[in-house]
């Protein structure tokens, strides 16, 4: 018998015995990377996937092109701390009592998320994941939660607000698990998360990766470097000028990371989701919360509806719009069922997976109830009926709005619905009385409004 032959027969029987097989179910196994880009009190109506012309963010802007733009995306808060809390567990800080942001007297050393709360890392790390934080955490800086007791294998960043020029408040776990005041003129946080989170992407080879990045821009104080902006000359000076600078940073450096991810051959095999963590403070940084009423820190939308957008190429559709409500606490459960996990019901989470509503097999809402709780403001949203109570208008006062029809909040209809009126203020109510108290509540110093915030 021919040696050509032999192994003709040899390749048959491989086929027949299954012997191809191993190969293709691995790769039908393999977890895909996921990346979780936070920005910090930008605006509804600020990035160009949003409807801006004013300010150009290409590389922000091509995730939601190469994905699904949710046009009703929220966040569980109002604010810093607690929004972030939401994001990375899953579930309604306010079950928790991570209520509000904590620093100084408001929590002291004692402020962090509590420790009996697992995070999306502890998750994908347990599914064998490499994990990173690369930029602001705002969720305590003791040793039980700082990032890298929370999941994390690295942590590059500020533990809570900072100048964006010689942070004082920096950890990188590369050199020391200590906070340690960057010295460095040259110090960018923006540009310097940017590269940080290329590079570090750029190691992840034998493992898939999560990457959590969240930038301290658009935060106060609004500084910005030279180069940034000499690219917005034709912005007058002042504090408009320096945000698009800000802006236009923020935008290269998701630009790398999206750079890094190309070269490594994986876009189609991770799934990048952009949103912010809050609505924007107008007034202290110019920041549009356009055609929304409200702002940061307060539970009209203008406070809790946020930019969101997500690509994963080859699994949603490029352009796709999702009108229907979701929220940030749906990112874990998409992450975890992406990659081969089970949601167990121990958990008790708040969100679900995107996953099938965005693809269209499920039709219905994935969230038909949402609550909010902020101290004395507080709102619900059943359908498109929410019921709220702001700062804005006096939080003993409660407001009623059809949001199908009137997104600016404008049209009160509670004199008109008083049922409906009742019935979301009892639903709300039994809710609430399911939340833990707040573990800390942040003292408001006179002419500091918006110090913690």
């Amino acid at each position: 018998m021919s040696r050509l032959l032999i192994a003709a027969i040899a390749a048959v029987l491989i086929v027949a015995t299954g012997g191809i097989h191993p190969p293709i179910a691995q790769a039908q196994e393999k977890k895909p990377n996921v990346i979780v880009i936070l920005s910090d009190d930008v605006g509804y109506g600020e990035y160009g996937f949003q409807g801006n012309k004013d300010i150009p963010t290409p590389n922000i802007d091509s995730i939601a092109k190469n994905g699904v733009r949710f046009t009703q995306g929220y966040n569980a808060a109002t604010y810093c701390s607690p929004s972030r809390a939401g994001l990375l567990t899953g579930r309604y800080p306010t079950r928790y009592g991570h209520e509000f942001n904590g620093g100084g007297a408001a929590g002291g050393k004692d402020f962090g998320l509590p420790v009996t709360e697992k995070t999306i890392a502890d998750r994908l790390k347990s599914l064998g994941y490499s994990t990173a934080c690369v930029g602001k955490w705002h969720l305590g800086h003791g040793p039980q939660f700082i990032a890298t007791a929370r999941g994390f294998d690295e942590f590059y960043g500020t533990v809570a607000n900072t100048p964006f020029f010689n942070p004082p408040n920096f950890i990188d776990t590369r050199k020391s698990p200590d906070i340690t005041p960057v010295k460095d003129d040259n110090f960018y946080t923006t540009d310097a998360y940017g590269e940080r989170a290329a590079d570090w992407i750029g190691k992840q080879k034998d493992k898939p990766f999560f990457l959590y990045l969240p930038f301290n821009a658009q935060h106060a104080p609004l500084q910005a470097t030279k180069k940034y902006l000499d690219r917005v000359k034709d912005i007058p000076e002042g504090n408009r000028k320096t945000f698009a600078a800000m802006m236009i940073a923020m935008d290269d450096a998701v630009g790398k990371v999206l750079a890094k991810v190309k070269e490594m051959g994986q876009e189609e095999n991770t799934i990048i989701v952009f949103l912010s963590d809050n609505g924007g403070p107008t007034m202290q940084t110019t920041s549009k919360n356009d055609p929304l009423r409200g702002r940061k820190a307060t539970t009209l939308e203008g406070g809790i509806r946020v930019p969101f957008c997500m690509q994963w190429k080859g699994k949603i559709k490029a352009g796709t719009t999702y009108e229907h409500p979701i929220m940030n606490l749906d990112i874990l459960p998409t992450a975890i069922v992406a990659a081969g996990g089970k949601i167990d019901p121990a958990w008790k989470l708040d969100g679900v997976d995107l996953m099938p509503y965005i693809t269209g097999k499920v039709k219905e809402s994935p969230h038909p109830v949402m609550y909010w709780r902020f101290g004395n403001q507080w709102a619900i949203r059943k359908g498109d009926l929410k019921l709220v109570a702001s700062a804005v208008d006096g939080v003993d006062k409660v407001l009623l709005y059809n949001l199908k029809d009137d997104i600016g909040e404008s049209k009160d209809l509670a004199a008109a619905m008083p049922d409906k009126v009742k019935e979301l203020k009892a639903d709300w109510d039994k809710w609430s009385a399911q939340q833990e108290k707040p573990r800390w509540v942040p003292a408001k110093k006179k002419g500091k409004k918006d110090k913690d915030e």
